[in-house]
């Protein structure tokens, strides 16, 4: 195991060398904090670069990627230290190692100094570890990481921070061979906080790489639930005449923490929540973030109603006003979802369709928008399908996604009362977090006359049923007359 991690950067770097070396001349690193934040299903990871330009005239830095990094990266936005405007990058796929080039705020003359900051959320990063526990058992997880982070330029001093949520820490990896860049220690530990380095006079050159970088992996508790959302499926269906829009999510929820070891015993289930003493790897209950001012609300799974849960609702917000509250369901399931246990169930709302809808009078044009999906804390989804369904005779169809989806299509959604169908957009999206909540926008135009087809379609089947009746009641079907 450990030669393989050895010769993996050699490899990734090798390829890259020529790119490294040309990009080596412009900047150089004054200092990288990396500081990583364990969880569960997600890790947070900041990493803080300060620059110095080596060569006038600069307006683009690179950030690179290892290949194993970028896999498991889900979300990442580049920013300036202290600000909250995000910086334009492109991403050069093609290399072995990402590399993400960060168009600068402006143009860095000779030792010009800037402070990027390049955030990530991390999926599927950490595994439970042991693989199996009881229902009376902490649970434990393990992250892994490389020791150095990669840059194409050469770097003064380099440290990285790992933080737990619990101070209880079981284990960490001390690095070997690197006390050549380390002037005070190599790996220290205060609370809940492991810190590899200060580390010095870190290269770019591939035979540095090969040498001393390493995994540096971290054992820790984890006290809630690893969550994981193997399927979304959203379906957000648009009605101008009942002036609503109503959203409908069928979600298959997996606990991914340790697999029960033994079997369940509802008497120290019941027992541990009595004394309020709930193994952290068992999911009993969560909370949803949902728009004000909804109604209808309902949560049912396979067998049927749910009747274990709590709706507090908030009065509507205008279009284009910040809610200031939202409405907060409790969700309870029918059953306790221990590690590697699975949950389907349905959730669904109604809610005004002038709180998402806009008019534009002067071009006939809707514009509505609708969110990606409704985030399930500490969770990542897996596989999401998000449908709009907008009204029949809706035409001149645009949307735009607030981050790139997978894939994006048209089709038709047939209904009750339906005459042609009504238009339906349809994305596909991967990986999911907390930071993909944004919203879809969609415009269409209705004519006058997709307006009336329903009402006339309607009229014209009442006014055929009259007719057949009228006329079925005058026909004589009898063979002898008396």
């Amino acid at each position: 195991m450990t030669r393989r991690w050895r010769t993996l950067p050699l490899l990734l770097v090798s390829a890259l060398a020529p790119s490294l070396s040309l990009a080596g001349s412009a900047f150089e690193n004054t200092a990288i904090v990396r500081t990583i934040e364990l969880g569960g299903s997600l890790v947070h990871v900041s990493t803080t670069y300060a620059v110095k330009a080596l060569e006038p005239g600069q307006t683009t830095y690179q950030i690179a990627l290892s290949k194993v990094e970028r896999a498991k990266t889900s979300w990442l936005e580049a920013k300036v230290k202290g600000r909250t405007t995000p910086l334009e990058f492109s991403e050069d796929e093609s290399s072995t190692e990402h590399l993400l080039s960060v168009s600068l705020p402006k143009e860095l003359a000779v030792n010009g100094t800037l402070n990027l900051v390049l955030e990530t959320v991390q999926t599927h990063a950490t595994h439970p570890f042991p693989e199996q526990a009881s229902q009376k058992e902490p649970q434990l997880l393990k992250y892994k990481t490389d020791l150095f982070t990669v840059s194409p330029y050469p770097t003064l001093v380099q440290r990285t921070k790992i933080k737990s949520l619990s101070p209880s820490i079981i284990s960490y990896t001390t690095p070997q061979d690197v006390d050549s860049f380390v002037r005070d220690g190599s790996v220290t530990r205060s609370g809940p906080t492991i810190t590899y380095g200060p580390y010095h006079d870190i290269q770019t050159d591939a035979d540095f790489v090969a040498k001393y970088q390493q995994p540096v992996s971290v054992h820790y508790s984890f006290d809630h639930p690893v969550l994981e959302v193997e399927t979304l499926r959203r379906t957000a269906e648009i009605s101008h005449w009942g002036s609503n829009l109503n959203i409908e999510d069928k979600i298959h929820l997996h606990n991914a923490g340790p697999t029960l070891k033994g079997h369940f015993s509802r008497l120290d289930y019941q027992s541990q929540t009595y004394q309020r003493k709930q193994a952290p790897h068992i999911l009993s209950h969560f909370t949803l973030h949902l728009p004000p001012g909804i109604t209808n609300a309902y949560f049912y799974d396979q067998n049927g109603n749910v009747s274990t849960s709590h709706l507090r609702t908030t009065p509507s917000v205008a279009k284009g006003s910040k809610a200031i509250q939202y409405s907060v369901l409790e969700l309870r399931p029918r059953y306790p979802v221990l590690g590697g246990w699975n949950y389907s169930y349905t959730i669904g709302f109604d809610t005004p369709l002038q709180d998402s809808v806009g008019y534009d009078a002067k071009n006939g044009i809707y514009m509505v928008g609708i969110p990606v999906m409704t985030n399930i804390p500490g969770a990542v989804v897996n596989d999401a399908e998000v449908k709009i369904i907008l009204p029949e005779g809706a035409t001149n169809v645009e949307f735009v996604s607030p981050f790139p989806e997978l894939s994006s299509s048209m089709s038709t959604h047939i209904s009750y009362l339906d005459t042609t169908g009504r238009p339906a957009v349809t994305f596909a999206y991967k990986d999911l977090t907390y930071k993909h909540t944004g919203v879809i926008y969609v415009s269409y135009q209705v004519p006058f006359s997709a307006h009336l087809k329903k009402t006339l379609s309607v009229g014209a089947a009442f006014f055929s049923l009259f007719a057949f009746a009228f006329i079925a009641r005058r026909v004589d079907l009898n063979l002898h007359k008396k």
